[in-house]
């Protein structure tokens, strides 16, 4: 049996293979969780998914990707709601499991600030409520709209929901900012879960599977008056912006909270140190089971206010807070069989189905395998009892087999040579964890699943055109490629004639499709599945590219090695040369610019805009840092730089705007000056930066 390599063991080829595998698998995750309420592995298996993908980009820095599960939060927002856009972004946070992730935490932020490895970092302790992320924004002390977190930028309009909430003041108490955004978990306590199953059973209607889902499919009824019968319950602990300082550390912000009218949890408490923060982990987890809520860890945030500021954030998550875990729960059950699924890449996935086991009061019934390495380590065969582990309301991970319970007749798994699907070979590229279908398009899986993804709420996110409807229309021979679901209007009455449709739901389609001909730079790009390419990298792409034109152009530009469209395209922070050879393999093939063509011609592709809020002398300007920094570290002064609107890269070209050079630059300033590329001081870059 072969063990997962050691980041630190492994080749680049392997690093990069291995992040593009968890970037995938963890935006699945986040999709199936944020979005649909359906989890489809336990918390204990998610985090142990991004903590291998955090140990291989601390070992390989240069591999990071721009799609990176640590840029990632969540997925977009159902289209039963309107949408809201986040005044200043919903991020989640990170995890740690024992006490030396929390300090690594803690020294991670004393590093990025600058300070002793000693040096005090006073924090709040807080339960870590198992609810949904909501934001309350109030004008002149009046509740005017509310939204779910949705992808950490465009939530869902929820506000006729909220106010149907008790414990949602609609007006503050006392003074309060001209606007103030607040944010916190609605949450349903363990007796009114209890209490609301029963009613639920009593009415034949939806027993809901844990208090989390519960909360969640309450919060989110698209009828009010359902939201208002349900106990639905708030904690408020955070701020979004605020016109006005209210608070110079987060336990005065806490006070605020409840002068103004909300709960805030009785159990957070300031701590003074690492010590203290340890000693509140254990009590905590120990009072766990008498709460009347779930928890399911503890959320720790520095205390004060203008260094959290300083800290910012990184990708999804914020430096200055760390949620610290509570150990999974475990159950066993029988492997009865091994299915492969075949993804829209190719990828052969092993899924386990389950004999039907109750974990931690979820019934479980199957559960990724990830790849035949994960098989081969742990030597699960079909037939054998195997070990559970669960942290959340979703499907476990298995964590190994029971020896001794193995039948005389179980045998190794034999991982399929061929898909499944279209009986193409099954190869797997060097370096990589994954097995893929070398069928292409012509693998049925392959180019329904890029239909799908395609349609998706991230890419074009059309309303009434979903898994089962793409399915339908291909195998009816109505669309092959996407250009052709712009197409479909020729079908109308087809359409309609089908079973299950009618002329009313095929118009509302043709209609729905139309409204889609208008899309974002970024939103298309991510649409085209093109391998690597996930919401964050498109997004950089559009950023750095600005037009489908433009981008298109120095995409074909970059499939010559050595171009310089190939060098600039590798040293966009987050790209690198993995992602770049991607893009370059999608732009050598004929058949993907046919496509790609053909496509683009149905649409109205927007060009990309600054972020929300960037604005000035730096606002679209790409910048270069070398050499060290007096005032601040690097890592502060590009997140202030990307802030502002800039582009950070870590190569000096003649699209290069500014360098800001620190002492002992080097070859980066000269070649700045050979091209007469602005160059800055660190005191003329933080007077442009308005620090």
């Amino acid at each position: 049996m072969s063990k997962p390599k050691h980041p630190l063991e492994m080749t680049d080829a392997e690093a990069a293979g291995e992040l593009a595998r968890l970037a995938t698998e963890i935006a699945g995750h986040d999709l199936a969780y944020h979005t649909e309420d359906a989890p489809c592995i336990s918390d204990a298996e998610y985090d142990a998914l991004r903590r291998r993908n955090t140990a291989i980009e601390q070992a390989f820095p240069h591999l990071i990707r721009a799609d990176s599960p640590t840029h990632r939060v969540g997925a977009a927002p159902e289209t039963g709601f309107a949408k809201i856009t986040h005044r200043v972004p919903m991020l989640s946070l990170d995890n740690v499991f024992d006490a030396a992730e929390f300090d690594e935490f803690c020294a991670r932020a004393r590093r990025f600030l600058g300070l002793a490895d000693d040096a005090p970092l006073r924090m709040v302790g807080e339960p870590k409520i198992d609810g949904l992320s909501i934001s309350l924004t109030y004008e002149n002390g009046s509740f005017v709209r509310g939204a779910t977190r949705g992808d950490g930028s465009v939530g869902e309009d929820v506000t006729a929901n909220l106010r149907t909430m008790k414990s949602v003041p609609l007006r503050l108490k006392g003074d309060a900012p001209a606007l103030i955004e607040i944010r916190g978990e609605v949450f349903l306590s363990k007796q009114d879960f209890l209490d609301l199953n029963a009613a639920q059973e009593a009415a034949g209607g939806k027993i809901f599977a844990n208090p989390r889902n519960a909360a969640a499919g309450s919060l989110r009824q698209l009828d009010a008056k359902i939201t208002a019968t349900r106990p639905l319950s708030l904690f408020a602990y955070a701020m979004g912006e605020a016109s006005e300082e209210v608070a110079a550390t987060h336990a005065g912000y806490l006070a605020r909270l409840e002068d103004w009218g909300f709960t805030v949890n009785d159990r957070r408490r300031v701590l003074e140190s690492v010590a203290e923060a340890e000693a509140c982990q254990r009590e905590i987890g120990e009072a766990r089971a008498g709460l009347g809520y779930d928890i399911d860890g503890v959320v720790y945030k520095i205390d004060d206010l203008a260094l959290q500021r300083r800290l910012g954030f990184v990708g999804r998550a914020p430096r200055w807070a760390v949620a610290w875990k509570f150990p999974a729960e475990q159950a066993t059950t029988v492997l009865q069989d091994i299915f492969i699924q075949v993804g829209r890449t190719g990828a052969l996935t092993p899924v386990a189905a389950l004999a039907p086991v109750n974990v931690g009061g979820v019934l479980v019934t199957r559960a990724t395998l990830h790849n035949e390495d994960e098989i081969a380590r742990k030597d699960v065969r079909i037939g054998d009892t195997v070990i559970l582990q669960r942290a959340g309301d979703v499907i476990p991970q298995i964590l190994g087999v029971v020896a001794d319970k193995r039948p005389d007749d179980a045998v190794p798994y034999a991982f399929p040579s061929v898909c499944p699907v279209c009986g193409s070979h099954a190869v797997r590229p060097p370096g990589e964890v994954v097995k893929r279908c070398t069928g292409g398009l012509t693998c049925a899986a392959q180019l329904v699943e890029r239909l799908i993804h395609f349609v998706s709420r991230a890419a074009f996110d059309i309303d009434g055109l979903g898994e089962k409807s793409i399915t339908e229309f291909y195998e009816a021979g109505l669309i092959h490629s996407p250009a052709e679901i712009f197409r479909l209007n020729a079908h109308e009455a087809t359409i309609a004639a089908r079973e299950g449709w009618g002329a009313l739901s095929a118009r509302n389609l043709m209609r729905a499709i139309e409204a889609k001909r208008q899309i974002p730079l970024a939103r298309f790009i991510y649409a085209l599945g093109i391998r690597r390419i996930g919401e964050a990298n498109a997004k950089l792409l559009a950023r750095n590219y600005t037009s489908f034109a433009n981008w298109r152009a120095q995409m074909l530009a970059a499939t010559t090695i050595g171009s310089d469209a190939r060098l600039e395209l590798g040293s966009i922070l987050g790209i690198g040369p993995a992602i770049a050879e991607e893009l370059a393999d999608f732009f050598g093939e004929e058949r993907n610019l046919a496509t790609l063509d053909a496509l683009a011609a149905e649409l109205e592709i927007e060009e990309d805009r600054a972020p929300e809020g960037a604005n000035g002398e730096l606002a679209g300007k790409t910048i270069v840092f070398t050499g060290s920094l007096a005032t601040m570290t690097r890592p502060e002064a590009k997140a202030r730089a990307e802030t502002l609107g800039a582009k950070v890269t870590d190569s000096v070209s003649k699209k290069t705007d500014l360098v800001v050079v620190g002492e002992d630059a080097g070859s980066k300033a000269k070649k700045a000056a050979e091209l007469g590329i602005r160059v800055l001081t660190e005191e003329e870059w933080r007077a442009l930066a308005g620090m």
